[in-house]
């Protein structure tokens, strides 16, 4: 059956984001359609192919898009799992839109580009506003989430959360109805949000509507807690993490180093009270905080692995000029920079991005990144072939492999100007 013949046997609209982009002249990722009228037997006839389990949505013959019947919901359990579906053929059109999130996501197109838009999703829109469509936004937890990602995607526009959307977002918070969510979905969220142009207004928002004490508390704590105004003008070290994050961003638009910028000084979060604003080692500190948060939410190793190597040695980094030969070729082995040529770009990545989010620093240069990869290179040029024509074997060209690398070290470090910058602490 030909798409013409499909599109005139179906009532159906175009809905959710893909509206909402496309009037806000956004590139439009991928096409979700509602169908209204129709049951699961008229759209297999159609050639439509099932693909939902919880409720029936299915994938066009051509396009491979998806088309979903229209439905309603109702809460039953706990999570955003807890749901009863209804996707009778009499659902109406303003129906399903009722139960989506906000109202700018509630909006539809049908086939001749008329919108229906029952909620004011236009206005919301023309407004910079995001804000639910009703109160049973409270029934699903997930929502808390994904509208900090939505706040975080749209910054950049101007858009902001309706203050009665924050407020349901921390009754939502304060019920614990957040901990139901599985692991896999929280992190999923997180990661998408270090995509986003500006990720640190999702963690902000999270911390406004109490939801980042209940998922991630070690950052939430790091609020309040203050550095050395030497090196930290802005005192804060939840301020300055959102710097630093900040800074990621416009460094690269890698979510790996994303979150290691942002895990590099949770070790702050445990610094006695007593001891502040000093941190002496919270660069270790931070390790078992790393290692339980990527535990808690299953996060991929490649995540976990670059945020331990970041949070350990990124003072390292700062202080690369002051290091003797020995200690920053331990540095290169500890990272090892030997087997992974990609890991010590994205640490010094993420050790800019702390060098500069910091007040009236953001602008400030980082020699230490070349010069560290400076000595990097030339530690390359070392190889085993001339150790293994010797003669040598196991160990020794091991031994013989450092002690070459430490000598082109030495040397260059020797020949490098004396750089007269203040280093951080």
């Amino acid at each position: 059956m030909s798409s013409k013949q499909i599109s005139e046997s179906l009532t159906f609209y175009l809905v959710g984001g893909a509206v909402r982009d496309q009037l806000l002249n956004r590139p439009i990722l991928e096409k979700d359609y509602v169908v209204i009228g129709s049951t699961p037997e008229q759209m297999l006839s159609l050639g439509f192919t099932q693909v939902g389990k919880d409720f029936p949505v299915f994938l066009h013959p051509k396009t491979k898009e998806e088309y979903a019947l229209a439905r309603t919901e109702k809460k039953q359990g706990q999570g955003y799992t807890g749901f009863t579906c209804n996707a009778s053929p009499d659902v109406t059109l303003e129906q399903d839109l009722a139960r989506r999130d906000l109202t700018v996501n509630a909006m539809a197109l049908d086939k001749d580009g008329n919108i229906t838009d029952p909620f004011n999703g236009l206005k919301d829109l023309e407004n910079r506003i995001l804000r639910h469509v009703s109160n049973a936004f409270t029934e699903d937890p997930l929502r808390v989430l994904r509208v900090a990602r939505f706040a975080s995607r749209y910054y950049y526009l101007g858009f902001t959360v309706a203050d009665e959307t924050i407020a349901l977002m921390t009754q939502i918070s304060e019920s614990g109805e957040l901990l139901a969510l599985s692991a896999e979905r929280v992190w999923k969220e997180i990661e998408r949000s270090l995509t986003e142009r500006n990720p640190e207004v999702f963690i902000q928002t999270l911390r406004e509507c109490k939801a980042l004490e209940l998922l991630w508390p070690e950052l939430n704590n790091l609020w309040g807690i203050p550095n050395p105004a030497q090196w930290h003008p802005e005192i804060c070290s939840g301020i300055h993490t959102m710097m630093v994050l900040q800074q990621a961003c416009k460094l690269t638009e890698d979510p790996v180093t994303r979150f290691a910028a942002l895990c590099h000084d949770l070790g702050k979060s445990v610094t006695p009270r007593h001891l502040w604003p000093s941190h002496h080692g919270h660069e270790k500190a931070g390790l078992p905080l790393i290692e339980q948060f990527c535990k808690k939410y299953r996060v991929p190793n490649q995540y976990k692995k670059l945020a331990l190597l970041v949070s350990e040695f990124h003072l390292h980094c700062h202080k690369a000029f002051e290091l003797n030969p020995k200690t920053i070729l331990r540095v290169f082995d500890k990272i090892n920079v030997w087997r992974d040529p990609t890991i010590l770009p994205q640490v010094l990545l993420s050790c800019q991005a702390d060098f500069n989010g910091r007040l009236g620093n953001e602008d400030a240069p980082y020699p230490q990144a070349d010069y560290l990869t400076k000595l990097y290179n030339a530690c390359t040029k070392v190889t085993a072939k001339p150790y293994v024509e010797q003669g040598l074997k196991g160990q020794k060209i091991k031994e013989a492999i450092y002690k070459a690398r430490l000598t082109m070290i030495t040397s260059l470090k020797n020949c490098a100007k004396t750089h007269d910058g203040k280093q951080s602490i």
